[in-house]
C-alpha cells in the first residue's frame, strides 16, 4: 500500500455502465470488465466501498415527471441499485474479491442491512462493500447516497468512475473544443452547473473536504488516481 496516494476510497458507478453498448439492463460482459479493473485495484491493498446507480434499470425522476409518485418511483429506483449490487457483487467474487452487499432498505435474504460499524469492519478485513438502495429515502439520488457513504465509511476520496476521462466546460461528445479542466474548485463546479455529481452531493464533500475525482472507468484510470497520477478531474477546495 506504500505507492497509494488514497487507502480507503468510494467509488461511483453509474447503473448505465453496466448496461454496455445496449443502453439499458444489465450486460454480463461489461460488468465483468468493469468489476476486472475493480479487482485490480483492490489487490493493491486499497479499501474500497462502492455505490452503484439504478438508471440503467429504472430511472425514478424521470418516472415522476411522467405523472408517477414520487416517492413510489424513487423506491422503484431503490430496488434497481440492489439488482445491480448483486450483479456486481456476482462478478466482483468471480474475480476472487471477497464483497458484500449492504442496503439501506430491508431486503435480507438477498443482502445485509446498511449498518455502518459492519460497513467498516468489512472494509478493515478487506472486503468490498457495495452500498445498496441510496440513502434510503425518496428525494435523493444515488451521487447523494455516495457523498453520504464517503463521509460515514470514513474514506479519503470519491471517485466517480464515468465513459469521459475528466470535467469538461461543455459536453466533449458534441463540441470538438470542449476544455478539460485538471482540477477545479467545488464553488465553480456548481456556478458552471457541471454534470459531476448533484448540487446536494457537490455541497456535502465541499463542507467535509472530501475530494471527488473524475475519470473514465477503464484501461487502468482507477489503478492511476489512487495512485495519485494524474488520471482525470479533481474536485476540491476553492
Amino acid at each position: 500500500m506504500s505507492d497509494l496516494k488514497y487507502k480507503r476510497v468510494l467509488l461511483k458507478l453509474s447503473g448505465e455502465a453496466l448496461a454496455g453498448r445496449n443502453g439499458f439492463g444489465i450486460d454480463p460482459e461489461t460488468v465483468s470488465g468493469i468489476c476486472r479493473e475493480v479487482a485490480d485495484v483492490a489487490a493493491m491493498g486499497l479499501e474500497l466501498a462502492l455505490v452503484i446507480g439504478g438508471g440503467n434499470i429504472f430511472r425514478g425522476l424521470s418516472s415522476s415527471a411522467r405523472g408517477m409518485d414520487r416517492s413510489t418511483a424513487d423506491y422503484m429506483g431503490m430496488l434497481a441499485t440492489i439488482l445491480n449490487a448483486m450483479a456486481v457483487q456476482d462478478a466482483l467474487e468471480k474475480a476472487g474479491c471477497p464483497t458484500r452487499v449492504l442496503s439501506a432498505i430491508a431486503t435480507t435474504e438477498l443482502c445485509e442491512p446498511y449498518v455502518r460499524r459492519r460497513a467498516l469492519r468489512h472494509m478493515e478485513k478487506g472486503r468490498i462493500v457495495i452500498c445498496a438502495a441510496g440513502t434510503g429515502n425518496p428525494y435523493f439520488t444515488t451521487d447523494t447516497a455516495a457523498a453520504l457513504r464517503a463521509m460515514e465509511l470514513k474514506c479519503e476520496a470519491i471517485i466517480k468512475a464515468t465513459k469521459v476521462d475528466g470535467v469538461y466546460d461543455k459536453d466533449p461528445a458534441k463540441h470538438s473544443d470542449a476544455v478539460k479542466f485538471r482540477s477545479i474548485g467545488y464553488a465553480e463546479t456548481l456556478r458552471r452547473r457541471l454534470k459531476v455529481m448533484d448540487a446536494t452531493a457537490i455541497t456535502l464533500a465541499q463542507e467535509n473536504h472530501m475530494p471527488i475525482i473524475v475519470c473514465n472507468m477503464s484501461g487502468g484510470n482507477i489503478k492511476r488516481v489512487v495512485r495519485g497520477e494524474d488520471a482525470g478531474t479533481i474536485v476540491e477546495g476553492d
